[in-house]
This record gives C-alpha cells, structure tokens and sequence, in this order.
C-alpha cells in the first residue's frame, strides 16, 4: 500500500514560512504535496508527473491576474519548491480552447509570452489540461498499479467497478492541446468525479485544497491495489538486490554485452563516440518472478506502460535467452544486431509514414532482459542507467498486473513513434554533449586516501563513474560521500588471496564492466636493507607490487572480454628510479611495478589497452603524514614548507596535481609504456 504521508503540522508551518500572500501560501504548500508526490517511486519516476496550483497576483499595475503554477519542464516533484513551479497567465490558456487546433510551437510560445516570469522553466507540456481543469489544485502521477489498469482493453468497465463514477476515463491522446481538450469534455460530462484516468498514460487528482488533491491520489492508488490484489491473489514481490549467485552470472555477461553495444554504438555514430554503456544490474525478488513466468517472452513485445517511458527506455527490451547465453559472444552479438535492425525498420516506417524530416536516434538498446539473470538498464552514466533500469522494474510490474488482470495493451507503434520522436518529450532529457569520460566506469586503489580520493574526484567531474577500493571504511564512506550518488566501493584487503578478483567482480556487477584501473594504493616501510626484517619486505611487495600485478591482471580480462581496449594507471613512485637511503622495502618494489607497467604495456598493447603511470614525490598523503614530513624537515635542518618545495619550481605538489596526470594520461589516446614525472623538478629521478 502507498502510505499517505501528509504532515498537517508541517503544511502549516511551510504555509506560514511562505510569508502573508495568500498566493504565495497556497504555492508553498502545492510544493510540499508535490515532494510528496514525488519521493514515492510507486507513483513518480524520475522527473515524471506534474502538479499545479491556481492563485490569485497582482500585476505591475496592481490589478489581480489568475495564475496557473504548474511544474516546470527539467524539475523533480520529489525536490520541487515553488521556483520549479513557473505562473502562467490563466485566461489566455482558457482563449485558446476555442480554436479547432493548435501547433506545438504556437502554444509553447503562448505559454511563455504569458509567463510572469520570463526567465522561468518552461511549464509543463501538460499544463493547458491542468488549465482547462476548474480545480485549484491539480497532481498527475504515473503510478504503477494505475498503469497497469491504464492499459487494459475494458479499463473503462474497470475503473466504473473499482471507482463508481468517481473517476472519469480519457481516452489516449499526446500531451498537449488535444489532450487538454479531451479531458476538459470528459470532467464536463462527469463534474463530481475526484480524477481522471487518462488511458495508456497516467491518473489525475483535483480539489479545493492541496491536501484533498493529494489524499485523493493516494487513496485512489491504493483502491486499485487492493482490487489488483483480490483479482490475482497475489501481490508482486518487491525488488531488492541480487543475491551472490545472480551477480556471479551477471558478471560473466555484463562485460560480453556492453562490449558488442559500445562496437555498435561506435559504428552507428560513424566511430566518433566510442564509450561503451554503463549497466544497472536489477535481480531481485520481483525480477526473478517476472522472468519465472510463462509468457515473459511474449510480454516484451508489448510495449512500455506509459509512452513517458520510451525517451528512456525505448518501446522493447534486448531479450537474452538462456539458448542465446549459450550460444557466447556471436549469439549475443547477432541478438544485439536483430534488435537494431527491427528498430531501424521501425522507425523507417514511421518517418515515412509522418513525411520524413526525423533523425533516428541511436538504435541500440537502451535496456536488456535476461534470462536466469535479471534486467539491465542502461545509458552514457550511471544516473542514465539507474534510471533506465527503475523503469524497467516499474514496466514489469505494470504489465504483470495488468496481463493478470485481463490483458496488458499498451498504445501501438504509431503513437509511440509521435511521442518518442516529439520535439517537446525529447526536451526533457539532459544534453546529449557527454563530458569526456561518461560512458567510463574508473576503479581507484587506495580511494580513500588523498591521492585516490582526488584522482577519483578529478575522473568523476569529468563524467566517470568510479568505483573506490580502500581498506578501511571509514575511509571509503568518506570518499562516496564526497563523490555523491551513482557512484560505489568496496572495502578489502588488496593483498588478501582473490580480493583483486573480487574488487573487480563487483565493479563489472554494479557498472557492466571496467574501462580504467587506477592502481595506487601503497604503504612504505623503512630501515636499512642490512637489518631490514625478510617479512616486512616480503608485505611491502605483496602491497606495492603484487596487489599492482593482481588487480591489472583481473582488469585485463575484463578489457578483453569487453573488446575495446582499455586503460591500466599506476602510482609508481620516484623511489623506482632515485632510491633513498632507509627506502629500499618502498623503492625495491616500485622499482618492480615499473617494470611491470613496461610489461603489460608490451603484452596488451596489440588488445588497445594502454598502460601508462606517475612518478610522484613528496605528496601530503598517508605515506607522508604531518608527523613523517616534521622529521624530515628537522632532519635536513629547514622548516616544513621548504621541505615540501624542495624542487626546482619552489613549490609543493599537491594531490590534485597527481590527479590531474592521472587524467592527463588518460586522455592521451596515442600514449603507452609512459611514465609521467609530477615532482615539481627532481633531477635525480628524471627518467634517463
């Protein structure tokens, strides 16, 4: 059941803080139901749904002017506030009624000539329904349960049963005026309804308050969910996480099938994108049952629940069978290419049949079922995948209530070819100029520390999704923290037996796969090598060399698998080449690494892989805390900071200055075997 979270203490309060107008008061509080709204996923799903209020302001001659405020395009209702909410001069919406038709463009520019603030978003494309509406406040949601009775072929026999003239039926129409219009008539015939079911789309709500608006919606919802229940017997489980098992599977396929659609990608795109997608692995519960059932297969050639959906997640999932798995990369590769070419066909039918003029977008698929696995959302970063896959899970539910309750019919190919290929759905999703390293997913060794921690942050603001990989927890919650959300970690013991294998593993199950390992977790020992203990060499080695070797040689698998190269980073050190006295338990194994990174880049090469790293110097850091830096410094007989600048430029090296070679490094798409110096000028460890 959806909860009714309704505060009327905090309505209050929000009301008040809004200040004396009464307008500002009834917006502030639209507002809070909205967030309410919107921080259900049973009933909005990123950046869907809209909500409106109408008020009373005063215009610059002090006259009253009727405003609608309605969700702007581009915000969240479950973070809205009343700047997400643009006013829209009322009368001039209700003129337009009158006319026999209305073009996209004209009535996007009446809306904004009747904007009170010209610099706002733009309203919604829904907002002439919520004009034409009589009611004060207004939700629309997309609600899972009400897809499903949406898309039934008698939904209106179905709602009449469930609603008894409560709520009204609206047959399907695109967003717009038409829309508008249609559901105007439909209220007008029915005016003591609560809401309108618009079929294949979504449910509204209205009332005199923002609360009853909002208690209708949630009321509504969960009669449906209780007559859903009572005709199936049954209630769908909920998602949840994959068990070990699943996510041991999913990593065997992940990388196979993000390799072929990146190849494809590249090849649509005339090779000028070559970054392959990042996945959202869903294997719960609720997946599991969906893909248990009979006629999954079937149902995948229906359709998305709502045309909302497709600017997502296209009208079809990629299907994977068990028989396809079997068959390895080239069954995949050829279920990938049937997928693009019905797309392609599909869209060539339709752009003829509209008269041509629309640009195909990219045809690869944007979200995969896969038997005896799970779903797979997908798209240029995590967000996008997240996103793609929450809909998906959304999309089986849907249908299973619906398929069960009567027959799952969700709108046809020529509607949904309109809707996705609609200038003003298009415009809801964020721009398509990708910064240079989305689609990549970073794994950093040693996150949590200051060198890993900034070359993760320096990759991420660059659009990567990183993977953080420290000892201690501490550490790595810190770090996620500081990177934000659509990013992960995991916390282990890089030298323990198989935690390369595993660090990996859960990088491919929570991303699809891995593009760049930066390897650059280290420790230093000291002591002269005459009286240095065999054990603690042989631990600097199993840190600052073997972890190295193990972790590029897990990586290494992944790229190959993928098909599309790769990238292996390392933090040699300058102790490789200019050893210090009392550093050889450091410098000894660094000294290896780079010979190791010498290695790989001469046997991965021929793969497309490049292997390149760092040779730093004195960077605040845990291998040079403040306490180690205060010795050094009193030992050579010169304050802190001219220890630290003791180079040739006089200045110190920071950890950002580290990252930022990391990344230089990984632009570089024609360097390989290549060591970059970041010391500020050391001529005894120059590379010779």
């Amino acid at each position: 059941m959806v909860a009714n979270r309704w505060d009327d203490i905090e309505a209050k309060n929000i009301a008040a803080e809004a200040g004396a107008d009464p307008a500002d008061r009834d917006l502030a509080v639209q507002a809070y139901a909205s967030r309410l709204l919107g921080a259900d996923m049973a009933l909005v799903q990123h950046g869907g749904g809209n909500t409106s209020c109408k008020v009373l302001r005063k215009d610059l001659f002090g006259n009253d002017v009727k405003v609608l405020h309605v969700k702007g395009s581009g915000n969240d209702l479950a973070q809205i506030t009343p700047a997400g909410m643009p006013a829209v001069r009322l009368e001039p919406l209700l003129a337009l009624r009158a006319l026999d038709a209305l073009s996209d463009e004209d009535m996007v520019n009446t809306v904004r000539c009747n904007m009170l603030d010209a610099s706002g978003p733009n309203p919604s494309v829904e907002i002439l329904l919520h004009a034409y509406l009589p009611h004060a406040f207004i939700d629309h949601t997309h609600a899972t349960t009400m897809l499903a009775i949406a898309d039934l072929p008698d939904a209106a026999a179905v709602v009449d049963e469930i609603f008894g003239g409560k709520v009204a039926v609206v047959p399907f129409h695109m967003p717009g005026f038409d829309l508008g219009k249609a559901a105007a008539e439909v209220y007008e015939a029915n005016p003591d309804v609560e809401g309108l079911l618009l079929l294949n789309h979504g449910h509204f709500t209205f009332g005199d308050s923002a609360k009853l608006a909002y208690d209708r919606m949630i009321t509504h919802v969960n009669m449906v969910e209780d007559w859903v229940a009572q005709k199936t017997g049954r209630k769908l489980k909920h998602s949840g996480p994959a068990d070990a098992g699943m996510k041991a599977k999913a990593v065997q396929v992940m990388p196979l099938l993000r390799g072929i659609l990146g190849a494809r990608r590249a090849e649509f795109l005339g090779n000028r994108d070559t970054f392959m997608p990042v996945m959202d692995l869903r294997a719960g519960d609720n997946v599991q049952e969906f893909l248990a059932r009979s006629d999954w297969q079937e149902l995948a050639k229906r359709g998305v629940a709502t045309p909302d959906h497709v600017i997502r997640t296209k009208n079809f999932p990629l299907v994977l069978t068990e028989q396809v798995l079997a068959g390895g990369s080239d069954a995949i590769a050829a279920a990938v290419d049937a997928y693009i070419a019905d797309y392609t066909a599909y869209f060539e039918r339709n752009n003829a049949r509209v008269g041509g003029g629309k640009i195909m977008l990219n045809p690869v698929p944007d979200m995969a079922w896969i038997e005896g696995i799970g779903i797979i959302g997908m798209g240029a970063n995590a967000t996008e995948a997240r996103i793609a896959a929450d809909l998906a899970e959304q999309n089986i539910a849907a249908m299973s209530m619906g398929e069960d309750c009567g027959g799952f019919h969700p709108v046809g190919e020529e509607d949904l070819f309109d809707m996705e290929y609609w200038s003003l759905e298009q415009a809801k999703l964020p721009s398509r100029n990708y910064p240079r390293f989305a689609g990549h997913t970073v794994i950093v060794t040693g996150g949590g520390g200051a060198i890993g921690l900034a070359t993760a942050q320096a990759f991420a603001d660059l659009g990567a999704n990183i993977m953080l990989v420290d000892l201690f927890d501490e550490a790595l919650a810190k770090g996620l923290a500081q990177l934000g959300p659509d990013h992960d970690g995991i916390a282990l013991d890089i030298t323990a037996e198989g935690a390369a294998q595993k660090a990996i593993d859960a990088c491919v199950a929570r991303f699809g796969g891995v593009d760049i390992l930066v390897s650059n977790a280290g420790a230093a020992w000291t002591g002269e090598m005459i009286d240095l203990d065999d054990a603690l060499l042989r631990k600097s080695f199993e840190l600052n060399f073997f972890a190295h070797q193990t972790f590029s040689k897990a990586a290494a698998k992944v790229f190959k698998t993928q098909g599309r190269g790769g990238q292996l980073l390392y933090n040699v050190s300058k102790q490789a080449v200019n050893p210090g006295k009392g550093f050889g338990a450091y410098g000894l194994p660094k000294a290896a690494t780079f010979f190791l990174l010498r290695q790989f880049a001469l046997e991965l090469g021929p793969m497309g892989v490049r292997v390149n790293g760092i040779n730093a110097d004195r960077i605040r850091s845990g291998l040079l805390d403040d306490d180690f830096i205060k010795e050094r410094a009193k030992a050579r007989g010169i304050d802190e900071g001219t220890y630290m600048a003791g180079n040739l430029i006089r200045r110190e090296v920071e950890a950002r200055h580290v990252a930022d070679a990391f990344v230089a490094l990984a632009m570089s798409e024609r360097t390989t075997a290549h060591v970059m110096t970041v010391d500020g000028g050391n001529i005894e460890a120059a590379l010779r």
